[in-house]
C-alpha cells in the first residue's frame, strides 16, 4: 500500500502526457454518461414513451422465435412474393392466344368481385330505347359499304367484267388478324432492313407530282393538295406528309434504284422514320427505327410488280361485293352513342371482316373502297366542325379522348399500328372544294390527336373523301354526312408477323 500511494504522489507531481483524440473522446463519453446517472430522470413525454415502448416491442419480437403461421397467411404471404416477382421480372413476349385468354380471365374476375347489377333506373331505359331506335337505319339511309355506293368504274374499249367468284361465309369473319392474312402468310415475307439498300442524297424533292399515271388527269392544286380525276371519281393527294417533320431534328431525302425515294425523318430522341416511296409516290415502305436500331415495319408491300404498272388500278375490282350476316351497328360504331370508353378499344381491336388477299399499299387503302371494306370504321359523328372551317373548336377536343385513349393502349400493344383517319362532308357546295375541305379536317383531327393525345403522327394516314361516301342519301345539308371516321388499318398494310 505504501507503494502505491508514492507512485500516486509521483503520477500527480508529474506532469500528464499528451492524450490521443480518441482517449480523450472515450473520456468525455465516460463522464457524460456518469453525470446522466448521476442526475435525476427527467419527465419523459407521452410522444417519447410511446416511441421506446415500441422499440422495445419491436427487440422483443426480433428476439423471440417466430410463431406458428397459419395455413392462411402463409398463402398470402406466397401470393405477396408471387408478385413481388413478376412485377421485378421483365414480362415476356405474349402470344396473341395468350393474351386472349389473360383478358377472358380478368374480365371473369372482375365480374365475379363486382356486385349484381343493380336494377336498371327508368332513366337508363328511357335511353337504351332511344339510342336502338337512332341505331336503326333510316328510310334513306345510304348503302353500309362505301363501295357500294361507288359511280360505275368505266372501262377501256373491249374490256370484260371480272369474274367475282361466291366464297364460302365462314371465311369472311376471321378471329384474329393472322387469321385474315392466313392467305397471304402461306410463304413468309421476309422483310429486309430499310436501310440496307445504299441511296444517293438528294435536295428535298419538288412540291410538284413528278409524273400522273396513265387514266389519271391532274384537274387542279388546293391548298398544297393534288386532285385528280381517274376512274369517274375525284382524288386528292398530298405530297408529303408534313406532320412528320414538325419538331424534326434532321430530314434528308435518297434516291434508289428503279426510280424510288427514301425519305429519312430523324426526331430528337434519334428515332427515325423511314419511308421508300416508288415512282408514283405511293409508300410502299414505312419503318420506325428506335434509338437501340430496332426497326417496327409499320408499312410493307411488295414493290417490284410496280415497276410495270403504268396506271393506278383498284384491286378491290378483283373481288366480290362484300356481303356480311352480322348487324350494321357491329360494322360501323357511331360515337355518339358511346357510353362507355372501354368500347373504343373493343371495336378497333377486333380483326377484319373477310381475308386479306395481301398487303397493299397506303395508296391503294386509300383509293379502294372495297379494300377499306373489310376492316370496321369508327364514325366520330361528335366532332362539330365550323361551316366551311377545318379547325377543331377547344369545346370539342376533349370528345376525342375516348378514342385516343383507346389508340394509344393498342400502340403500347403494338407499336406497329396503323389507324386511317377519313374526311367527309355533305353534298352541300362544290364536289372539289367538298374534297379540300374534308382532307384538311382529317388532318385536323390527326394533329389534335398527336398534340393533345401524344399519338405518333407516323401511326397516322389521312384522306378527304368529300361528298363520295354519304351516310344519309340526300343533296341537302346534313350532319350526320358531315363526319370524321377512324379505321384500323394495320392488317392491310403490315404482315402480322412483322409485328411479332
Amino acid at each position: 500500500r505504501r507503494k502505491v500511494r508514492e507512485a500516486v504522489k509521483r503520477r500527480a507531481a508529474e506532469p500528464e502526457p499528451a492524450i490521443t483524440e480518441e482517449r480523450q473522446k472515450r473520456r468525455k463519453v465516460r463522464e457524460a454518461v456518469k453525470r446522466r446517472a448521476a442526475e435525476p430522470e427527467p419527465a419523459i413525454t407521452e410522444e417519447r414513451q410511446k416511441r421506446r415502448k415500441v422499440r422495445e416491442a419491436v427487440k422483443r419480437r426480433a428476439a423471440e422465435p417466430e410463431p406458428a403461421i397459419t395455413e392462411e397467411r402463409q398463402k398470402r404471404r406466397k401470393v405477396r412474393e408471387a408478385d413481388k416477382r413478376r412485377a421485378a421480372e421483365p414480362e415476356p413476349a405474349i402470344t396473341e392466344e395468350r393474351l386472349k385468354r389473360r383478358k377472358e380471365r380478368e374480365a371473369a374476375r372482375q365480374r365475379a368481385a363486382e356486385p349484381d347489377a343493380p336494377a336498371i333506373t327508368e332513366e337508363r331505359l328511357k335511353r337504351r330505347k332511344e339510342r336502338e331506335a337512332a341505331m336503326r337505319r333510316p328510310e334513306n339511309a345510304a348503302r353500309l359499304f362505301d363501295s357500294a355506293k361507288e359511280k360505275p368504274v368505266r372501262r377501256k374499249p373491249g374490256g370484260t367484267e371480272p369474274e367475282q367468284p361466291a366464297r364460302a361465309r365462314a371465311e369472311r369473319l376471321p378471329k384474329s388478324d393472322a387469321a385474315a392474312q392466313a392467305r397471304a402468310s402461306t410463304y413468309p415475307v421476309q422483310v429486309g432492313s430499310v436501310i440496307s439498300e445504299e441511296g444517293r442524297r438528294i435536295e428535298r424533292p419538288r412540291r410538284e407530282r413528278p409524273e400522273v399515271p396513265e387514266g389519271a388527269k391532274l384537274v387542279r392544286e388546293v391548298n398544297n393538295r393534288f386532285i385528280f380525276q381517274t376512274n369517274n371519281t375525284y382524288f386528292i393527294e398530298r405530297p408529303r406528309e408534313e406532320r412528320f417533320i414538325i419538331d424534326a431534328r434532321e430530314v434528308y431525302y435518297e434516291e434508289l434504284p428503279r426510280s424510288r425515294q427514301r425519305e429519312v425523318v430523324v426526331r430528337s430522341d434519334r428515332t427515325r422514320i423511314v419511308t421508300i416511296r416508288n415512282r408514283w409516290g405511293d409508300v410502299v415502305r414505312r419503318v420506325k427505327i428506335l434509338p437501340d436500331d430496332r426497326e417496327i415495319v409499320l408499312v410493307y408491300v411488295e414493290d417490284d410488280y410496280y415497276d410495270e404498272v403504268l396506271e393506278w388500278r383498284d384491286p378491290g375490282l378483283d373481288l366480290p361485293p362484300l356481303d356480311l350476316d352480322i348487324p350494321a351497328r357491329d360494322y360501323i360504331l357511331d360515337a355518339e352513342w358511346v357510353e362507355d370508353p372501354e368500347d373504343y378499344y373493343t371495336f378497333l381491336d377486333q380483326p377484319p371482316v373477310e381475308q386479306v388477299e395481301r398487303t397493299y399499299s397506303l395508296d391503294e387503302v386509300r383509293r379502294s373502297a372495297r379494300i377499306r371494306d373489310k376492316v370496321r370504321r369508327i364514325d366520330l359523328d361528335i366532332i362539330n366542325f365550323e361551316f366551311g372551317s377545318t379547325q377543331i373548336p377547344e369545346s370539342e377536343i376533349g370528345k376525342l379522348e375516348g378514342v385516343a385513349e383507346a389508340m394509344q393502349r393498342l400502340l403500347k400493344e403494338n407499336p406497329g399500328e396503323t389507324f386511317l383517319i377519313e374526311g367527309h362532308t355533305d353534298a352541300v357546295g362544290a364536289e372539289v372544294a367538298n374534297l379540300a375541305l374534308s382532307d384538311q379536317r382529317a388532318e385536323a383531327v390527326a394533329a389534335a390527336l398527336t398534340n393533345v393525345f401524344d399519338i405518333a403522327p407516323e401511326n397516322m394516314e389521312t384522306q378527304g373523301y368529300g361528298e363520295q361516301y354519304l351516310k344519309v342519301e340526300t343533296q341537302e345539308p346534313e350532319r350526320e354526312n358531315r363526319r370524321v371516321s377512324i379505321r384500323r388499318i394495320t392488317p392491310l398494310v403490315a404482315p402480322v408477323a412483322s409485328s411479332e
